[in-house]
């Protein structure tokens, strides 16, 4: 039997979702409250690593697994449902729907006295999908025959909270940004902090209550606003936002998978949330348990709480490396190309080739894309501490570029179109390389330095061509 400090029987706990962001901290939270808790994982080995991991009893079962989650629930007062399906594969919403579904009847078998379950801020009315999802998990708990609160917070302010990164990343690396105009509607914010006191206050609930929580801080800001309010908050320069009416949310996902190290797919409902408001309509929660203590945390003060444990940005250093790369070897090249020589003028060339004006503009395009993206994949491989794979990348960039700036100058200065035939050959595979490595930062990440390895493989094929009729 477990004793609290006051002496009664400690209540047992019931956690899900333990490895991810919320869960990791309501563990430790619900321990030092004087639960006894026990977690359902599918790899009990990652919860021995954790700093509470020999605290807590580990259930290695899936969610889906009816027979699995009734042991699992056996002795259980209250259960908390922290599962969320982030990526957009396949029908999340019918497996969401069936998760809560088994959870909810292992929880009434059991005799569980309470579910908690946190969800998504949201309005009346249309929503997209994966907000319309949690909705219905809530809805499918409420009806699950065991008292549930359902609690709806809109973005989390807190160090590794995925919203939170998507905010930080997209304020400290773009200066100036144009965003859809999506961006200016209404969000309430809260810290997490505050989460983590309403989802261990809700277990006391009056057995009766079964019903959705609106929580959220005292902010009322757009995300154009949040946006500014950090710059400030954090000391960085004033951020200009400019609004369009352009941007649907799949391509602002892919927009932010590059951007920033949160994934496209995982960015997705999150932008998805974006384009409605989500505001608080009640307060209700505060009346039954009770605010945190000294309020809700605003947000200036949820922030600043938020970095003190970020770890440092490194976007400015790695652009200004990867921008230096480039530049160099597009100096180089064009330093070494010399279209207007009689050597080029009175060689054989196909019809197919371009106009000699496309040139530039393509290369300065995607000279421009190189730099870019290659800065987003070094800085997001090493912000996810995969420094080994940033130096890979960095090394296998510098490769590319050398190999680059090579072919103008067997091409133009030696005037030996098969020796450039097969630098370009090696630029085409190292181009190629180069988006399969950039791919291990996110999928978006691989798709933008697709056109450089598309452009250097035509180049070979021209190179070829060229070589072919003036042999």
């Amino acid at each position: 039997m477990t004793v609290s400090s006051t002496g009664a029987q400690a209540r047992t706990a019931l956690v899900t979702g333990a490895t991810g962001y919320i869960g990791g901290l309501l563990v430790p939270r619900l321990l030092e409250a004087g639960w006894r808790v026990r977690v359902l994982t599918r790899d009990a080995a990652k919860i021995t690593d954790l700093p509470w991991g020999s605290r807590v009893e580990a259930v290695e079962a899936d969610a889906s697994d009816a027979d699995a989650l009734g042991t699992a629930m056996a002795g259980v007062d209250v259960a908390w449902y922290l599962l969320h399906s982030m990526g957009a594969g396949g029908d999340f919403a019918r497996r969401d729907r069936e998760l809560a579904a088994t959870f909810g009847d292992a929880a009434r078998a059991a005799g569980v006295s309470r579910i908690v379950y946190l969800g998504g801020l949201h309005p009346r009315g249309e929503l997209s999908a994966h907000l319309a999802s949690r909705v219905e998990v809530g809805e499918v708990l409420m009806a699950s025959g065991v008292p549930t609160a359902c609690l709806q917070a809109a973005v989390v302010l807190g160090d590794g909270s995925i919203s939170f990164e998507m905010l930080r990343h997209l304020t400290e690396r773009l200066p100036a940004m144009i965003a859809p105009k999506w961006l200016r509607n209404l969000i309430q914010p809260i810290a997490v902090d505050d989460v983590l006191h309403y989802l261990v206050a809700a277990a006391d609930l009056p057995a009766d209550v079964n019903r959705t929580f609106d929580i959220g801080g005292p902010d009322v800001l757009s995300y154009a606003d949040m946006i500014r309010r950090f710059a400030r908050v954090t000391g960085l320069l004033p951020r200009v936002v400019v609004t369009v009416p352009v941007l649907t949310p799949g391509l602002a996902s892919h927009w932010i998978g590059l951007v920033t190290p949160v994934d496209a797919g995982v960015a997705k409902p999150l932008v998805g949330s974006l384009v409605h408001e989500v505001v608080c309509r009640e307060r209700d929660l505060d009346d039954l348990v009770g605010a945190p203590p000294g309020g809700v945390t605003g947000f200036d003060e949820a922030v600043r709480r938020a970095m003190r444990t970020a770890p440092p940005q490194r976007g400015p250093r790695t652009l200004a490396l990867t921008g230096a790369m480039t530049t160099a070897a597009a100096v180089a090249g064009s330093i070494a190309s010399d279209p207007g020589s009689a050597w080029y003028r009175g060689i054989d060339k196909p019809a197919w080739q371009p106009p000699a004006l496309a040139f530039p503009v393509v290369w300065t395009a995607l000279y421009a894309d190189i730099a870019g993206t290659s800065a987003s994949v070094i800085r997001t491989l090493e912000d996810s501490g995969r420094e080994s794979g940033a130096r890979r990348f960095t090394t296998a960039l510098g490769v590319n570029l050398v190999l680059n700036a090579a072919w103008s100058a067997l091409f133009f200065r030696a005037h030996r179109p098969d020796v450039a035939t097969l630098g370009a050959g090696l630029l085409a595979a190292s181009s190629a390389d180069l988006a399969r490595r950039a791919g291990a930062a996110g999928r978006g990440h691989a798709g933008w330095l697709a056109p450089y390895a598309g452009w250097c493989a035509f180049a070979t094929l021209l190179s070829a061509e060229i070589w072919r009729r003036n042999r």
